[in-house]
């Protein structure tokens, strides 16, 4: 092979991003002109490529640290809003952090990839986040069940979450598990009645989750359940109310 065609198969290489040591070894003096002058010019561009490569990952790799911040940020700011939420109702406080830690749970134990157990845990956080705009008065402590007026605004709260966190694209999924939450495999549930088959899965966890931590936390209506009466409770209305799978995975995680 000539020194021509050497160099005209390293160009070649350069020119579909595989670079070498190749081209410098061909800038020596002793290499005949004009191939060395070539050679050098064809280093120095690719230097020149590979410097510009290198600052290009390195902005790449800052705009998705700063996008991580956003996010991270972001998803915080919301979850101080559902946390400051809570501190309206004294007999809610800490919900929204054990039904994320519940729905993670039951997500890791059916074996979900890591990634939708994040949204799913997300979705947990935020699930109540539609109840910002409720008046005082619904927190108030009543000694019966919900009157009628109070669950007229309760049966809103998923579509105004979902309206709410709208624009957050990085929530993905998370948005749904928000909007579906209260959906039931029967139909019978709110705000759309969707049935099974139609109700995402992490929406299916999430509400089992809350359920379960609404029957075993106290309330002005209610004593609170052991864990053992409430999951009979779901376990009874499985595949009804509740997901029959995510009850039956519930039921692994508390004998964990």
């Amino acid at each position: 092979m000539t020194e021509l065609e050497k160099l005209l198969e390293v160009i070649q290489e350069v020119a579909v991003g595989k670079y070498s040591n190749d081209i410098m070894s061909m800038t020596g003096p002793d290499t005949p002109e004009p191939v060395r002058t070539i050679a050098e010019a064809v280093g120095l561009m690719m230097v020149k490529v590979e410097a510009r490569e290198y600052h290009l990952e390195m902005l790449i790799s800052e705009l998705k640290a700063l996008n991580e911040k956003i996010r991270v940020s972001t998803i915080n700011t919301v979850s101080t809003m559902a946390n400051a939420l809570a501190a309206r109702d004294a007999y809610t406080q800490g919900h929204t952090e054990r039904v994320a830690e519940l729905s993670e749970k039951i997500a890791r134990q059916m074996g979900l990839e890591e990634n939708d157990i994040a949204f799913i845990r997300l979705g947990g956080l935020l699930h109540d986040i539609g109840k910002i705009g409720f008046p005082d008065r619904l927190f108030m402590p009543h000694e019966a069940k919900n009157p009628p007026e109070i669950v007229n605004q309760i049966v809103k709260h998923p579509l105004t979450g979902a309206e709410i966190l709208k624009d957050l694209e990085f929530l993905g999924p998370a948005l749904e598990y928000v909007r579906s939450h209260h959906e039931r495999p029967d139909g019978k549930g709110y705000p759309r009645r969707l049935k099974d088959a139609d109700i995402p899965m992490g929406a299916k966890i999430i509400a089992v989750a809350d359920s379960f931590d609404a029957m075993t936390t106290e309330r002005p209506y209610q004593k609170a359940m052991t864990h053992q009466t409430a999951l009979e409770i779901l376990q009874r209305h499985a595949g009804v109310k509740w997901d029959a799978v995510c009850v039956e995975v519930l039921g692994r995680c508390l004998s964990i």
